[in-house]
């Protein structure tokens, strides 16, 4: 890490250095031209959830359009591929140097009286510690890039302290302990859980899944990628826009289906979800019974998997859907039954509702997070919260999607944030002060208009629990649109939605509505684009004609 003029302060702290705060630290660099931040980062490499997780996603949307990436080996590559991009991508831009890794953020306090930010850090981990082992860093702005997918959620079963076998959350696995010959238990059957029951399927003895609620599964069509197709993207980068558009008209359309209830795409999504099963499980009726829903698609989320009803359908994989009574020295209790294990699988998930936890906020007047968000977390556009001046969040409440790629999501919220953290900049540059703070008015009437269009979609249907709403019912993590319609209202900043003061406020006087643009991913056709697709066309078709995988492909993305 480049050495800074004063170790404790910096005009942007960040933290995380997972994709949310990766991408605000390089739009600072491509849109404010600055290079005067911290990112604070608990583990010991960038990445955030992809340090821990491998759920597959779609690799060519799954990336920042600006440093897409044209090697995926895999339409829905693994962690591993995943977080060596990601790596890559913090080399390229050179945020290493501005990393402080195995930091812990404790407290984060607004000072009214200096107008800044102080943020209390803590050495973490086994790293010793290069000042000493906790120091507060001062900055102008604040940007939470934690995320919903922060924190493991571990289950309240009793006894769970008492078992004397080998316990892992999914999102802390230990690459270490052999999985070979083991008698398993997985509790949670959600996204994570339908990735992992394949995989450990396959090595273990035996393996029994602790069913709480069915799961509305959809084909995921995976499939490698090509050294050809590969080097077509990398050389064309025509070819590969045009693929990552398809994706994201593919997705936008899946819309409908996954979060509309009553909707004829979402009843095609069910059927399909059915027929799917019956092919793969085709003899066992009692297995399909307790593996069918009984509420509508999107009202959990829906999951993308090519492999788990035939694990499902293994006879070394047992589907358990008796409540789980007790975690006992050996395993686990059901009503009339104890199992065995040498190793118990939590594939539980994360805090989700509880944004930010554990970190302390406090914001104007000392106002704390938790009586800011008392009833339920929310923010306006889901980036700034009432009462916490010159600070901004990244995938926060109310910007979660059951359809699409988050990134997209994330890219519009960094644009937007750092539009706002420019004035702030110039005026630290003249050592006067700016301080932004959304109007109270604002967040109410958007979170109103918000809630109301959720309450007609499949996330508040009240026939499922899940993780996008409180105990309450109110949905707090997810977005009532598609994402085009999201970067559409990111893709201008309103200061009128806003309190300005500060020395440095006439920075902003007379400015009203500032338009931001926003990255068009979908389809959009054009003369030059669709002279680049042609050219593209010429030049692959004698290579497309020698390969019918190559032509294949080509002829799904050059329609």
């Amino acid at each position: 890490m480049a050495a800074r003029e004063s170790h404790g302060n910096a005009a942007v702290v960040i933290i995380g250095a997972g994709m949310s705060g990766m991408c605000t630290a390089i739009d600072l660099i491509r849109k404010n031209k600055s290079r005067d931040f911290i990112i604070v980062e608990k583990g010991s490499q960038v990445g955030g959830t992809w340090n821990d997780n491998k759920y597959p996603v779609w690799s060519h949307l799954y990336s920042f359009s600006f440093d897409s990436n044209p090697n995926w080996t895999k339409e829905y590559p693994g962690q591993e591929e995943i977080h060596s991009y990601l790596i890559e991508v913090a080399e390229r831009w050179g945020l290493f140097r501005h990393i402080r890794f195995n930091t812990a953020v404790e407290e984060a306090s607004w000072d009214d009286r200096e107008t800044k930010w102080k943020v209390k850090v803590n050495i973490c981990g086994e790293k010793e510690a290069e000042f000493s082992t906790g120091y507060t860093i001062t900055s102008d702005f604040l940007v939470s890039g934690v995320g919903q997918l922060n924190l493991p959620y571990y289950p309240q079963i009793p006894g769970l302290e008492v078992y004397n076998g080998k316990t892992m959350h999914s999102a802390r696995w230990d690459w270490s302990f052999s999985l070979e010959g083991k008698n398993i238990g997985i509790i949670g059957n959600g996204a994570t859980s339908a990735q992992i029951i394949p995989e450990v399927a396959k090595v273990c003895d035996s393996l029994t899944v602790f069913q709480r609620t069915p799961n509305w599964i959809v084909p995921r069509g995976d499939a490698p990628i090509s050294n050809t197709m590969q080097n077509i993207y990398r050389y064309i980068p025509a070819v590969r826009k045009r693929y990552r558009a398809r994706l994201m008209d593919l997705r936008e359309k899946f819309f409908d289906a996954a979060v509309v209830d009553h909707s004829g795409a979402n009843d095609v999504l069910r059927q399909d979800s059915l027929n799917m099963m019956k092919c793969q499980i085709p003899d066992k009726p009692e297995l399909r019974a307790k593996l069918t829903p009984d509420y509508p698609p999107g009202c959990k989320r829906v999951i993308l998997s090519d492999d788990f009803f035939p694990a499902m359908n293994l006879p070394q994989v047992t589907l358990e859907t008796r409540p789980i009574r007790k975690i006992t020295e050996n395993g686990v209790k059901v009503d009339g039954q104890d199992y065995d294990f040498d190793l118990i699988i939590l594939a539980t998930g994360f805090r989700t509702l509880e944004f930010m936890y554990p970190i302390k906020i406090y914001g104007k007047n000392g106002r704390s997070i938790e009586d800011i968000w008392k009833g339920g977390a929310r923010a306006y556009l889901g980036v700034t919260v009432e009462c916490l001046p010159n600070f901004a969040m990244l995938y926060g409440p109310n910007t979660n999607l059951g359809h699409n790629s988050i990134i997209l999501m994330i890219e519009a919220q960094s644009r937007y944030i750092n539009t706002m953290i420019g004035p702030i900049l110039k005026a630290r540059a003249s050592e006067q002060r700016v301080c932004v703070l959304p109007k109270l008015e604002r967040v109410e009437a958007y979170n109103a208009e918000l809630q109301d269009r959720l309450k007609s979609l499949t996330f508040a249907s009240t026939k499922c629990h899940s993780w996008y709403k409180n105990d309450d019912g109110l949905v707090t993590n997810n977005w009532c649109g598609t994402v085009v319609e999201y970067q559409k209202t990111m893709s201008e900043l309103d200061w009128d939605d806003f309190d300005i003061s500060g020395s440095g406020a006439d920075i902003l006087s007379g400015k009203k509505k500032e338009h931001l643009g926003r990255v068009i991913e979908e389809t959009t056709y054009s003369l030059l684009g669709l002279g680049s697709v042609a050219a593209a066309m010429v030049v692959l078709a004698t290579v497309a004609g020698r390969s019918p995988t190559v032509h294949n492909a080509l002829s799904q993305i050059l329609v």
